[in-house]
């Protein structure tokens, strides 16, 4: 199993920036797909940004360019790094992680979730 916490969220004028942190703990292999997922009030929970085992990255097309994912393999953390945010960034930013299939290949379920950190932009 893999427990997750989620740091680093705050509030921000637009075009500001923010650094989300996730310290993983657990069993933790070479095999984990992580990914960043946000829910906003009223919305579906959607995928940001994915990290896949071969650290291979993945964003969704509305964060393309202004976040980046990565990851710090001595400090067991995944980090979250927003640029240029933008109101609708609002929402609840969650840390996901599952095992990866044979092959590396991360399906579209996560398991493992952090509590969340909420991250706030005002115009």
């Amino acid at each position: 199993q893999v427990q997750l916490l989620e740091s680093g969220g705050g509030s921000v004028q637009a075009g500001g920036s923010l650094r989300l942190s996730c310290v993983a703990s657990g069993y933790l292999t070479d095999h984990l797909c992580l990914a960043w997922f946000r829910q906003a009030p009223g919305k579906e929970r959607e995928a940001v940004a994915h990290m896949y085992p071969d650290d291979n990255t993945n964003y969704a097309d509305s964060v393309k360019g202004r976040f980046t994912i990565s990851k710090d393999n001595d400090k067991n953390t995944l980090y979250l790094e927003m640029t240029s945010l933008k109101p609708e960034d609002t929402a609840m930013y969650y840390c996901a992680a599952r095992y990866s299939s044979i092959g590396y290949y991360c399906g579209p379920d996560y398991y493992y979730w952090g509590q969340g950190t909420q991250v706030t932009v005002s115009s």
